[in-house]
């Protein structure tokens, strides 16, 4: 994952130089310095919860070998002399960082569960209730309606698909403050959402109010109910990266990821609509497939826009702070200035 962050962490202090202040991008180093210590606190984590990953594991060893394939991309064509170079330099870069910090969230959320004490769906499902939400109807309609489980089952894995397509586009149209911006917004969202979760951990609706034989499993299976206990006890001391499982019920991550997808998605005009009503259909999916009280979504989408609030705030202090020029760098054309010229 360091092989990612070297080359932004040194290009953001040389950007900073060039853009107008107006157009300040969130610098590329202070990305890298929120993945890095993201990554030591992850380890400090898993090591005060007794948790480990099995380095030889083959689905560790798959990650590392992505990490070290796009990170050498990433270094190979650092600096590109043409578009198509640079769009493959920007590719690995966003694609790199994006799965480094996805993957580092998600582990957080094992030794963060075994910090946590009791469940708080009764308060959840409480206020499910006082909005007239009915999740158990929501999901009969759906066990009984087998067009309904394909298409949510298609909807809700569109959270690895909604981002890559978001990044390759800003990779090919050169948009690099765009990229940077969201990948800031997503890293700021899970950041919150994982801090919350320490507070409302919860087994989910399913778990809560389905008793009995379950006519219909979502995607999102039964997980809370199984794992958290086993990590509060100890019993699931290994954690094994192929296999990563969603345990934060409140906030919903995916409510967050789909709402800054469409933020973002709706300032590019080739790709705003079909962004939109992908991401619409995986909200819509998230309640059966995700497991999720409509309590769980509303805070998600609250993370979401407090995330590109602060991201916001960030860029209106560069635009007002700091300096249009460091004198002691010398001037360094962008990307886009470099494949223009070639």
């Amino acid at each position: 994952m360091f092989a990612f962050t070297s080359r932004v962490f040194t290009e953001g202090l040389q950007t900073a130089a060039v853009i107008p202040v107006a157009e300040r991008a969130i610098p590329g180093r202070w990305i890298a310095a929120g993945l890095i210590a993201s990554i030591f606190a992850v380890a400090l984590l898993m090591r005060a919860a007794g948790l480990t990953i099995d380095p030889v594991d083959p689905n560790t060893l798959i990650y590392a070998s992505v990490f070290a394939a796009l990170g050498a991309i990433r270094w190979v064509f650092r600096d590109p002399r043409s578009n198509g170079t640079r769009i493959v330099r920007d590719v690995a870069e966003y694609f790199g960082v994006f799965t480094a910090l996805s993957v580092t969230g998600a582990l957080a959320s094992y030794p963060i569960a075994s910090f946590t004490q009791g469940f708080s769906d009764p308060a959840l499902h409480g206020i499910d209730l006082a909005l007239n939400f009915n999740w158990l109807g929501w999901y009969e309609l759906v066990a009984t309606t087998p067009a309904l489980q394909t298409l949510g089952r298609i909807a809700y894995a569109m959270i690895y698909v909604s981002p890559a397509i978001l990044l390759g586009y800003l990779a090919v149209t050169d948009q690099r403050r765009e990229a940077l911006d969201f990948v800031a917004a997503m890293w700021l969202a899970a950041a919150i959402t994982l801090t919350c979760y320490l507070f409302m951990p919860a087994v989910g609706p399913l778990s809560y109010l389905v008793k009995g034989p379950l006519p219909y499993l979502p995607t999102s299976d039964l997980w809370q109910a199984n794992l958290i206990p086993a990590l509060r006890a100890h019993l699931a001391p290994v954690v094994d990266l192929g296999h990563l499982v969603g345990l934060v019920s409140a906030p919903s991550f995916h409510t967050a990821a789909a709402v800054l997808l469409i933020s973002f998605g709706l300032r590019q005009r080739h790709i705003g609509v079909p962004l939109l009503l992908i991401n619409l259909a995986m909200l819509w999916s998230t309640v059966v497939e995700g497991t999720h009280y409509l309590s769980d979504m509303i805070l998600g989408a609250l993370v979401a826009l407090v995330a590109v609030g602060v991201v916001r705030l960030v860029r209106v202090g560069l635009a007002r702070w700091v300096p249009v020029k460091a004198p002691s760098l010398k001037p360094f054309k962008t990307a886009a200035e470099s494949h223009r010229v070639s």
